[in-house]
């Protein structure tokens, strides 16, 4: 009997993949073998650059193709007179921003301007193959490309039929720090 105990792990390790340890020795989280880590960072970024072009084209669909339709869903961000925005839920967020789009349909002028977004220091961690957590500087352009308004984002993607969705958008502004377009395009 004693014997077969010492021979479960090795059974487990040989008959079932998900009894091995996922981790690294430094410890980090890896996927199978065949996952792309560089491949896939390149989906989920067209899927945030495509969700954000959506949103300032105002074209409700496309915005909302990029999102995960789940209770579980998240936005939130800060706004300039130090309160925030949270909205929980799928419905929530498109309830919100949705009707946002819906109901400004202009693409000129306030915060609809940025023709220019630039993403900076990027970090990014996959758990496994269907989540990823990215964190990045964001540079915001006024519409002349003069200034930018920078934002810590934050994005929680997950795969869903195959393809990358934005779980949580999380945007921290600094509304009184605008940085001269000269320094940006040069970083």
């Amino acid at each position: 009997m004693r014997r077969l105990f010492y021979l479960l792990p090795l059974f487990c390790f040989l008959c079932f993949p998900s009894c091995q340890d996922t981790k690294t020795a430094s410890g980090e989280l890896t996927a199978d073998a065949s996952f792309d880590e560089e491949a896939e960072l390149e989906a989920i970024m067209k899927v945030i650059e495509n969700e954000t072009a959506c949103f300032f084209a105002r074209d409700y669909d496309c915005w909302k193709e990029n999102w995960v339709d789940e209770d579980y869903a998240f936005q939130a961000w800060n706004n300039q007179d130090g309160t925030y925005d949270a909205k929980v839920g799928w419905s929530e967020v498109d309830r919100r921003v949705g009707n946002y789009i819906k109901e400004n349909t202009s693409t000129l002028g306030g915060t609809q301007g940025h023709p220019k977004v630039n993403r900076l220091n990027l970090r990014k961690r996959f758990y496994g193959n269907q989540v990823a957590h990215l964190t990045w500087e964001q540079y915001n352009s006024d519409e002349k490309e003069e200034t930018y308004q920078i934002s810590q984002e934050v994005r929680l993607m997950e795969k869903v039929d195959g393809h990358w969705k934005i779980v949580t958008v999380a945007a921290f502004w600094d509304y009184v720090n605008k940085v001269q377009a000269s320094t940006v395009d040069s970083m």
